[in-house]
């Protein structure tokens, strides 16, 4: 009998030697694996920065998980981040850390390189740079994304090249189109960025000077990117009253181009366009049976978050902030802007028009000391201190602070995004920083969308309001944005696939952010990974930095 035993004892563990053992394994979760089917317990298994086996392991690990009742997902792509200088600051990236995020792609117009000598000196002047200081040690758009991996920073990051960027090198702030010599010397250097890596051309046509490229000058700036299977991507000419005519500009780039679109940060903005969605709709759904690549992204709140600029028309802002500044200080000037604010206009893009009231305009950013007391508050609150109209109070604000004046405008409608998040092809965006409630971040307030985008979609439109299921949402954060972008070996539960996970409770998962207090990050992801590499542990940040540069399908690893 005691034979008997000892041989027993043996043969167990003999059978457990010979498990296959692995860096990690995650065990019992719910997998959702990014493509869209249902999910199913099972486990998978890391080795080094790689995903190596998913579903019913029979292994080890020598670190092991157990995520019983918790979903078990690729991790999220940002596809509209604006963390390109929150993460020179702070590279653990905490607000979208704590929601599952593991990539942030940059680019929405401008993007932080290419840099000629001119631009850089601007960048670096003592007025350029906001509360977040920094040296530009880079000229080249893939230089930047090696520096902040340099610097260390947890999340992954890729870029679309700006179109305005790519402008100002060569035009600067003027309003007219490239000579046919820029014109090439602007198609050389897309053409050089998408050699290095970046994922596409990106647009923001409603801002100066980007307002003053033409659909031709896009085209052409397209072509180039489409060579290198890249993508056009754009905040469009305008989301508003002249909404449908956008979308036909951005359906003729693709067009002609031949190249794949998408929208940044859809919506119908204004009441006076909510009833436009339908028709929207058809547009993009007409192209795509067409035969063309139209997708979009968007943020799950009813507000939007720009600066005063969105207010102002774009002629009396050509030259750059310090042009504008001064125009605004010119009497006959700031009559002639007061008067085409207050006037209805296809023109161009007023957003204090759109909102309906200066009631609907929340002042959230200043670089001035002194004026950071009315953060938090309203133009018309704002208005009446100074006792001048909203009109004349966003000319002085912009004058006195020495920049745009960060500003969330509420424009939107509940009802069309709820419609909006169950598209098939759509994605999502925070159209933000990746921040932390601490230090520098709290000089300023911010949209709640910084803390809580992507949680807000798994808890209130999943879970609560049941407008798509799990699968489809975590489709729509990985797999879906990872194809858009030709992203390679990212946004799926795959073996050889890189181990980016996001594991949460899908019964807790939450955001917190308001627009009265949006330093609040959301709660209910649990462990997230990085290449391998854990960054979140049981819903705290590990301090690990294990971000990488992500790079486009042009990318050419010898020049």
């Amino acid at each position: 009998m005691k034979l008997f035993k000892i041989l027993s004892l043996t043969l167990l563990i003999a059978g457990c030697s010979s498990l296959e053992k692995h860096d990690v394994l995650i065990k019992n979760g719910i997998i959702v694996d990014g493509s869209g089917t249902p999910p199913y317990v099972g486990s998978v298994a890391i080795n080094a920065d790689t995903i190596v086996a998913v579903g019913n392991l029979t292994a080890r690990g020598k670190l092991e998980i157990d995520a019983t009742g918790l979903v078990v997902a690729p991790g999220f792509i940002n596809t509209l981040s604006w963390a390109t200088e929150s993460l020179i600051q702070d590279g653990r990236s905490k607000s979208d850390i704590m929601q599952g995020v593991t990539l942030e792609v940059f680019g929405e117009g401008w993007s932080m390189g290419p840099l000629s000598k001119n631009l850089k000196n601007e960048l670096q002047l003592p007025n350029a740079q906001g509360d977040i200081k920094y040296e530009i040690d880079w000229n080249t758009l893939d230089e930047y994304l090696q520096s902040l991996v340099s610097r260390g920073i947890s999340p992954n990051v890729a870029s679309f090249i700006g179109a305005t960027t790519v402008r100002i090198n060569h035009i600067g702030y003027e309003n007219r189109p490239p000579t046919t010599d820029e014109m090439n010397s602007m198609k050389q250097m897309v053409r050089e960025a998408m050699e290095d890596g970046a994922l596409g051309v990106g647009s923001s046509l409603i801002y100066a000077p980007a307002f003053y490229s033409s659909t031709e000058e896009l085209i052409e700036l397209s072509k180039v990117a489409s060579e290198y299977d890249g993508l056009y991507i754009s905040h469009m000419r305008s989301e508003g009253n002249r909404l449908l005519q956008s979308i036909d500009e951005l359906i003729t780039i693709a067009d002609k181009a031949d190249i794949r679109a998408e929208i940044y940060h859809l919506k119908m903005s204004g009441k006076e366009n909510w009833s436009k969605y339908d028709e929207v709709i058809r547009k993009i759904d007409s192209a795509r049976v067409a035969g063309l690549s139209i997708t979009t992204n968007m943020y799950t709140y009813i507000a939007g978050a720009t600066g005063l600029d969105a207010s102002m028309p774009p002629w009396v802002q050509e030259g750059g902030y310090d042009k504008w500044a001064e125009r605004l200080q010119d009497p006959a000037i700031r009559r002639r802007v007061l008067k085409e604010m207050t006037t209805p206009t296809d023109k161009w893009e007023n957003l204090m028009y759109a909102a309906g009231t200066p009631d609907n305009l929340l002042l959230v950013g200043f670089k001035n000391d002194s004026l950071r007391h009315y953060t938090g508050k309203t133009l018309t609150e704002v208005a009446e201190i100074h006792g001048k109209s909203p009109e004349e109070t966003a000319m002085d604000l912009v004058v006195a602070d020495g920049s745009r004046v960060g500003t969330v405008y509420f424009l939107m409608s509940e009802e069309n995004i709820k419609k909006q998040v169950a598209l098939p092809y759509m994605s999502f965006g925070s159209d933000a920083g990746s921040l932390s409630p601490e230090g520098v971040f709290l000089n300023s307030s911010t949209h709640p969308r910084a803390y809580g985008n992507f949680s807000r979609l798994l808890g209130k439109y999943v879970r609560e309001e049941k407008i798509i299921s799990i699968e489809e949402a975590v489709r729509k954060l990985t797999s879906l944005p990872a194809t858009n972008f030709k992203i390679k070996k990212r946004g799926s539960l795959t073996e050889g696939f890189y181990a980016d996970l996001a594991i949460f409770n899908p019964e807790t998962i939450q955001d917190h952010a308001t627009f009265a207090e949006p330093h609040q990050l959301s709660t209910g992801m649990i462990h997230v990974f990085v290449n391998g590499e854990q960054v979140l542990k049981n819903g705290s940040h590990t301090g690990a930095l294990p971000g990488r540069v992500v790079r486009g399908p042009g990318y050419k690893k010898v020049k």
